[in-house]
């Protein structure tokens, strides 16, 4: 047994140790924000380890917000805004100080097995679940940076969700045309200098899912995305990292990893860097730069994404 205790406490000091020899200089003077999703494992797996990191790794970075692009709940969702689970899968697990700041959820395929309004309704609940609407968009200024993220509502724009009416209720009750106009009408009108539109599921993509989920993106979201020349199109659903850039696209396509369990992945058509290892991202932007770090479980960077003007 108290082996045991030793080896623990030796791999959390030495994940606590790697995330201390990161290189934050990266991070000062930008407007930096984390992005973390497909979350909820009841602290289960690498939960827990990976949100006392991004806590830790806050210290340093100081993020203004976390992108939560769906899935904090696995895996039937919510029942209400009083479901034990907001307490096991986030409150109780995103606790460290540094992660007291607002956090801009959208929902999940999982989240759609439940009450997805209890999920904008904790918005009232908590003070930094901060979600106005199933699909929105924010404007921020740090600084003289500015931009501009849309959040859309991914599972009802796929056509299998609608289908499987049973499984997954509310899917079907969403109107796809009213979306889809509300997101070309929103990139229209962004001047910011940047833009990044976020979504529980992935556009181009290494995944063992159905390909209408991608199929079904490609169709109704890209397009949209490509007409605005959008910077980054940002999700998660798949547990894994993956960035790719499409041919005739100028879009950087981001597959951000779970923040617990993680699957593996290949290289597809596109593929830039990809990998298997959970953990989270960090944004950083500027004027002239906007910059996104992989962050793997023991804090390294594994992979930069880098835009320039």
């Amino acid at each position: 047994m108290k082996k045991h205790f030793v080896l623990l406490l030796l791999a959390l000091v030495g994940s606590w140790g790697m995330a201390q020899q990161t290189d934050y200089s990266v991070y000062e003077d930008k407007f930096n924000m984390y992005m973390a999703n497909d979350l909820g494992r009841n602290g289960y797996y690498d939960q827990k380890p990976i949100a006392e990191l991004m806590g830790v790794m806050a210290e340093e970075v100081g993020p203004e917000f976390v992108i939560a692009a769906g899935d904090v709940h696995h895996f039937e969702g919510v029942r209400s805004v009083q479901d034990p689970l907001w307490m096991t899968n986030y409150e109780l697990i995103y606790a460290h100080p540094e992660l007291m700041i607002p956090w801009y959820p959208v929902c999940g395929n999982h989240e759609y097995r439940g009450n997805t309004q209890a999920v904008v309704d904790y918005s009232r609940i908590s003070a930094r679940w901060e979600m106005p609407a199933r699909y929105y968009t924010k404007a921020f200024d740090e600084e003289g940076t500015t931009v501009r993220i849309v959040w859309i509502d991914t599972t009802p724009l796929i056509d299998k969700y609608r289908e499987e009416n049973q499984k997954y209720p509310d899917a079907c009750l969403q109107d796809i045309d009213t979306q889809l106009q509300w997101l070309d009408a929103t990139l229209a009108a962004a001047q910011e200098d940047w833009v990044i539109v976020v979504g529980h599921h992935p556009i181009y993509a290494d995944t063992e899912k159905d390909d209408i989920e991608r199929q079904n993106m490609q169709a109704r979201v890209d397009n949209i995305l490509r007409k605005h020349r959008v910077d980054m199109y940002l999700n998660g659903h798949i547990h894994n990292f993956q960035h790719i850039r499409m041919p005739g696209s100028d879009i950087d396509y981001i597959t951000n990893s779970s923040g617990s369990l993680s699957r593996k992945v290949q290289a597809v058509e596109g593929t830039v860097f990809c990998s298997g290892e959970p953990g989270f991202s960090i944004l950083s932007a500027t004027p002239k730069t906007l910059e996104l770090r992989m962050i793997g479980k023991t804090g390294k960077v594994l992979h930069t994404v880098t835009r320039t003007k």
